[in-house]
C-alpha cells in the first residue's frame, strides 16, 4: 500500500474514496467521545468539573507530539527511500500539529488557573511545549521562505527530524526535573492510574482526535498534491513558451 499511493493520482483516487467514509465517521466519534467525556463522565473528587478540560488537553497533546514524530518519520522515509509523497505529507500535517499545540498551551492554561492559581509557569513542561510551537511555526516558516521545492524539502526534515529530540524530553520532562506537572496517569508502569468512568471517556476522545488528524491529514495533502500539479504544468508552459 505505501508503494501504491506513490503515485500521486492513484493517491487522489484512493483518497477521494476515502474521506466520504473517513469524514462522518470522525463526526461520529467525536459526537459519541464528548457525550462520555461531558454528560455520562462523572466529576473529579478532587479537580470537580475541571476535570473535563483534559478530555480536550490529553488528546491534542499527544496528537501535538505525534503528528511533529510522524513529520520526522516522513522525511526520513524521503531521504532513504525517495518516496514522492513523503515530504508533502510531512509539510500537510505541520499546520495540524500546530493547531493541536495551540489548544495543548491553551486548555493546560485554563487548568491551571483552577489547580495551580496561575495561568502560565516556565516550568519544563509547559517550556519544552512552546519549544514544540516554535519548532512547527520555523518548520512552515521554510517551506515559505525558500522558493525551490526539493531545497525547501531539504532544510524542513532537517529540522523536522533534529526538533523531533524535544519530544522525549517533554514527555520525560516532569520525571528528569521538579514541575508543577502530575507524573505520567494514563502510560505509565503498571497501568493508567485513572478510574474507569474517567478513563473510558479519554480513551474515545483520543480516538476521536486520531481520527481528526487522519482526516485533515488527507485533505491538506490532497491539496498539497493539487498544488504541486498545477506548478508543475505552469513551468511546463512557461517552459515551452520561452
Amino acid at each position: 500500500m505505501f508503494n501504491y499511493l506513490a503515485n500521486p493520482s492513484r493517491f487522489l483516487k484512493v483518497s477521494g474514496y476515502a474521506l466520504p467514509v473517513l469524514a462522518p465517521l470522525t463526526a461520529a466519534v467525536f459526537l459519541y467521545a464528548y457525550y462520555l467525556a461531558l454528560v455520562v463522565a462523572p466529576p473529579d473528587y478532587q479537580q470537580g468539573e475541571t476535570v473535563r478540560i483534559m478530555f480536550v488537553h490529553v488528546p491534542a497533546s499527544a496528537l501535538a507530539l505525534g503528528v511533529y514524530v510522524f513529520m520526522a518519520i516522513a522525511h526520513i522515509l524521503g531521504f532513504v527511500l525517495r518516496h514522492p509523497l513523503a515530504d508533502a505529507a510531512a509539510r500537510a500535517a505541520a499546520p495540524i500539529g500546530a493547531v493541536f499545540t495551540v489548544i495543548s498551551l491553551i486548555t493546560g492554561a485554563l487548568w491551571g488557573k483552577p489547580m495551580w492559581g496561575t495561568y502560565w509557569v516556565w516550568d519544563a513542561r509547559i517550556t519544552s511545549m512552546f519549544i514544540l510551537l516554535l519548532l512547527y511555526l520555523g518548520y512552515m516558516a521554510v517551506w515559505k521562505a525558500v522558493d525551490e521545492p526539493h531545497r525547501a524539502a531539504k532544510i524542513a526534515g532537517i529540522v523536522a527530524i533534529v526538533g523531533v529530540i524535544n519530544v522525549p524530553i517533554i514527555k520525560f520532562s516532569v520525571e528528569w526535573w521538579n514541575t508543577l506537572h502530575q507524573p505520567a496517569s494514563l502510560l505509565r508502569p503498571g497501568g493508567a492510574a485513572i478510574a474507569p468512568e474517567i478513563l473510558t471517556p479519554l480513551l474515545w476522545c483520543m480516538g476521536a482526535f486520531a481520527l481528526l488528524f487522519a482526516t485533515l491529514l488527507l485533505i491538506n495533502l490532497r491539496a498539497e498534491v493539487v498544488a504541486r500539479r498545477v506548478r508543475q504544468m505552469e513551468l511546463a508552459r512557461v517552459g515551452s513558451v520561452a
